[in-house]
């Protein structure tokens, strides 16, 4: 999972991983696409592969490059647990902060009654 959040980081890999989303592509449309030279492109992709995001279909004389959705379902579930764990500190959190919003509106509820 390392290998896949260290690729995912450089911006060019991920907005090459974004425009896969769509379905697989040859290293000339992405590269027009992303308006990036092909060398570059081609760098980011051996990259992709090595981490494991992408897979290199053959067709015809092209080589089209699709996502890889295992490693892809195994960082959304890393991320979900975490997410999982934000959602209930932030709903706790909101709970207080009603609670304090309550007690000050009572509070100024008795200043003015006194007043």
């Amino acid at each position: 999972m390392h290998a896949s959040f260290a690729a995912l980081a450089e911006p060019n890999r991920l907005r090459i991983v974004e425009l896969l989303r769509t379905g697989p592509r040859p290293v000339n449309d992405i590269a027009e696409r992303l308006e990036l030279n092909q060398p570059q492109v081609s760098k980011h992709l051996r990259v992709l592969k090595e981490a494991g995001l992408v897979d290199v279909q053959p067709r015809a004389q092209q080589r089209l490059y699709a996502l890889e959705p295992r490693p892809l379902r195994e960082l959304h579930d890393w991320i979900e647990r975490y997410r999982r764990v934000w959602d209930a500190r932030f709903d706790a959190m909101d709970e207080v902060i009603a609670e304090l919003q309550r007690d000050d509106e009572a509070r100024g509820r008795k200043k003015t009654k006194k007043g």
